[in-house]
């Protein structure tokens, strides 16, 4: 039986001919990531097991995110940690006030993370690297200090499931649409411990950025990773950002799959999640009449260029509606300049939004933008549980920045296609 594609990453990490679905391995690492949250833990769990050095200082990163610039004195404690560490090591991808974004949307721009790769972050949310053919996962943080220290991470090797995509996005459609349309078809426990692989014709029609959000939600199906293919799109993305060599791996035609599902993307429509799981979902059509008191567009999951010109797009010449709360975040420093520069954050600004620095800050209920009880937000974040984004009475909807931008506007959860 032939291999899948992250089961033939992970045997030539960990340099094995072949591997099968349930096999323990050990497996050498590119990138081993943390944040000024899980950061300082696997800091202290690295200095706490006597190691005194990392494995190579470019395949380490650091990246300041969650609370920064920092909102209170804890905060400070923490990215003071993760500077000492980053100091005394003098690691190259230490990314602080001034030159972080949000970790996910960083280390593709900046090109530390290549096809074939293998990587562990101390943050669930890593399956994001997935879209560039990576093999990434998150992990926690002791097994994160053991791989700053020694470059290796042990795993069991997952089964895998198929997406098999064929057509074109509509209107107003994007990747998070497809995501949260395939967590409200096998459940947040759906894929537990597996790979979700997408392949197929469709693919090719789908943007870096729909890839980078699709792979970033496949934790919330309760994936092992998310992965797709290397093709075109993601060569011309990768080479334009760094000139490293890199390894493509196709899954054999005979791999094994636990399932194998068809998605036609011409037949998803914009798609929100209710509280208080992803798996709540509903179209468009299916929403019904919900006031909202907030609107939240960026994140890991949607910060992105893209993101913020379809939000730009429904917001122009348009302003928020009375009592609505606009909060923007561009998720790196790169990608507000070009807001700045393709003139959206006027665009934000006049629509009565306020446009934050490159931030988590709202989406784990840190700060930027905490709910009150019994309020409401539209989120293009990835995590709706309860109590997620502040009080345990509050309720987070998630959506597209299409559907997020027009339901600022509306007031309710809206149709963007309307507009």
């Amino acid at each position: 039986m032939g291999m899948t594609m992250t089961q033939k990453i992970l045997a030539a990490h960990a340099g094995l001919e072949s591997v099968k679905a349930g096999q323990l391995i050990m497996a050498d690492l590119d990138m081993v990531l943390a944040n000024d949250i899980t950061g300082p833990v696997s800091i202290a769990e690295f200095d706490g097991a006597g190691f005194d050095g990392v494995f190579d200082k470019s395949k380490v990163s650091l990246v300041m995110d969650h609370f920064v610039p920092n909102k209170d004195i804890k905060s400070a404690e923490q990215c003071k940690a993760c500077r000492t560490f980053a100091k005394r090591f003098d690691i190259d991808n230490f990314y602080d006030v001034g030159e972080m974004g949000i970790e996910h949307a960083l280390l593709p721009e900046k090109g530390l993370v290549i096809p074939g790769d293998a990587v562990i972050g101390a943050d669930s949310h890593t399956c994001t690297y997935g879209a560039l053919g990576a093999f990434s996962t998150g992990v926690g943080s002791t097994d994160l200090a053991a791989g700053m220290a020694t470059g290796q991470a042990w795993f069991k090797v997952p089964s895998a499931i198929k997406f098999n995509l064929t057509g074109k996005l509509g209107k107003c459609v994007s990747g998070k649409d497809v995501i949260l349309h395939i967590i409200g078809m096998i459940g947040v426990d759906g894929a537990l411990y597996k790979s979700m692989e997408f392949t197929g014709p469709g693919v090719a029609s789908l943007s870096m950025d729909d890839r980078l959000c699709i792979a970033n939600m496949a934790i919330e199906a309760g994936g092992k990773n998310g992965i797709f293919p290397v093709d075109d799109v993601t060569k011309e993305y990768v080479k334009s950002r760094t000139d490293r060599e890199f390894t493509v791996y196709e899954a054999d035609e005979d791999a094994e799959y636990d399932e194998v599902y068809e998605i036609d993307l011409s037949e998803i429509k914009p798609t929100v999640s209710f509280p208080h799981l992803p798996e709540n979902t509903r179209t468009i059509d299916e929403v019904g009449d919900v006031a909202i008191d907030q609107v939240v567009i960026g994140s890991c999951t949607n910060g992105r260029l893209s993101d913020m010109a379809a939000a730009a797009e429904i917001l122009k010449g348009r302003h928020i509606a009375k009592g609505v709360r606009g909060i923007v975040i561009p998720a790196t420093q790169h990608i507000y300049k070009e807001c700045i520069r393709l003139g959206y954050i006027d665009t934000f600004i006049d629509a009565g939004c306020i446009v934050s620095t490159p931030t988590c800050g709202p989406c784990l209920g840190g700060y930027m933008g905490i709910l009150a009880d019994g309020e409401r937000c539209v989120s293009t974040t990835n995590r709706n549980f309860v109590g997620r984004m502040g009080h345990t009475g509050s309720e987070v909807y998630l959506a597209s920045p299409a559907v997020a931008a027009a339901s600022a506007v509306a007031g309710k959860i809206a149709d963007p296609r309307s507009l």
